[in-house]
């Protein structure tokens, strides 16, 4: 790592991030409001605050709950591409976001660590620790989760922003910097204004192990499944009666059994049941679909709505409904056409000592729904893993080498 970049940023960004994580900003599925909760604002005031105290000459909070600031070009880099940063400011309501107290282990050596009186974060439940030897890690004290997803991602663009404003000498092209509401339950760009944000090329600081770069994620829909029944008393049910249970059972027993997200990993989609009600007389599921490949995308999806005809034309009479709705798209097709950013991404990387790891989301991000409405918009690590539970953990060293790739990513300093 750059020893300026790394002595200028360690403690600032482990005393910003200890400070975000302890404001509580959980979003709420529930809510009918935009943002969830009003005290994602507690947070987004708080950016707004400092960034205007960094000097950043526009900076707005708006209604919604967005967060936007630009940083003009250097003089004589006006003509740069404008690149932009985005991280959320919620926590899952997966887990409590009140009360963190975080701990800090110096220096991580591989052996357990605590987590209150029933729970240890050890290697053996979590290999990927081994990657995370001796840095300094940030983990919950077991009460609560951490919200390194995506507070690590906020301290990092912040940190990057202070740095870049302190060092003039490092010239860069426009820089457009957004904070939003309510990514964990799917409506974090619901009203995110792509025109006014205003950049050619965007990255969401929103990954997790050291290196990731983001550019695929799953084609995603929801199916609502709907079985209306005929209840008749069970002595006397012989050609009359029809069960919901049943008539939803049928279907999901016509699925691929190895389609389903414990059988699956790295491309490949699934079915994933999520919740499913009902007796005899009505029932109903949901259900979500993913894949990365458009096509087998579609093809899941009709598999589904040829099954349920199957079942209505064995009934003689319409007795289930699948009603399927398209969420988001894998952003590949958008981010493609740009491949220079990617390209710069890794270079971006690569000087910072961080080896890129490409890997698809088996997941959706904001970028992703960005990405469709016309802003091309991959994926950054950001050193946090294990979300929305107690087990969440930071990497400082990680979050510090995420800093110094933003910083390259976004200057046109020479190696």
């Amino acid at each position: 790592m750059n020893p300026t970049i790394a002595s200028s940023v360690r403690e600032a960004l482990l005393d910003r991030f200890l400070r975000y994580v302890q404001i509580d900003t959980e979003s709420d599925p529930n809510s009918t409001t935009y943002p969830s909760t009003e005290k994602q604002f507690d947070l987004l005031r708080l950016l707004r605050d400092e960034l205007i105290a960094l000097g950043v000459p526009s900076v707005r909070l708006e209604e919604k709950g967005y967060v936007m600031a630009q940083i003009p070009a250097t003089p004589g880099y006006e003509d740069r591409p404008a690149l932009g940063l985005i991280s959320h400011v919620d926590t899952s309501p997966d887990f409590t976001g009140r009360g963190v107290r975080p701990q800090i282990i110096e220096y991580y050596d591989g052996t357990p660590i605590p987590l209150g009186d029933d729970a240890m974060l050890t290697v053996q439940e979590f290999p990927e620790l081994l990657e995370v030897l001796e840095h300094t890690l940030i983990t919950t004290d077991g009460t609560t989760l951490l919200g390194a997803d995506d507070k690590a991602g906020v301290a990092e663009i912040m940190e990057t922003v202070r740095y870049i404003l302190e060092h003039p000498e490092l010239p860069h092209g426009r820089i457009c910097i957004g904070f939003t509401p309510d990514e964990e339950i799917g409506k974090g760009v619901d009203y995110f204004d792509v025109e006014a944000f205003d950049a050619d090329f965007a990255f969401t600081v929103d990954g997790s192990r050291e290196g990731e770069l983001e550019y695929e994620n799953f084609n995603a829909a929801s199916a609502r499944v709907v079985a209306t029944g005929r209840s008749i008393h069970p002595g006397s049910a012989k050609g009359k009666m029809i069960n919901a249970i049943e008539v939803i059972y049928l279907l999901h027993a016509s699925l691929p059994h190895y389609a389903r997200p414990e059988f699956t990993e790295g491309y490949e989609g699934f079915y994933h049941l999520m919740h499913f009600t009902g007796g005899v007389e009505y029932a109903e599921a949901e259900y979500i679909i993913r894949d990365h490949d458009r096509t087998l995308f579609e093809e899941k999806k009709a598999l589904m709505e040829r099954v349920a005809g199957e079942i209505n034309a064995a009934y003689k009479r319409e007795v289930i409904k699948v009603e399927i709705r398209d969420s988001y798209y894998n952003m590949y097709e958008q981010v493609a056409p740009h491949e220079e950013y990617i390209e710069r991404a890794k270079a971006a990387m690569l000087r910072a000592g961080v080896t890129p790891r490409i890997s698809p989301i088996r997941g959706g991000t904001d970028g992703a729904r960005l990405s469709y409405m016309g802003l091309p918009c991959p994926n950054l690590f950001t050193g946090g893993a294990n979300f929305h539970g107690k087990y969440e953990y930071a990497s400082l060293d990680t979050m510090c080498r995420s800093v110094e790739t933003l910083v390259y990513l976004l200057t046109e300093t020479a190696e």
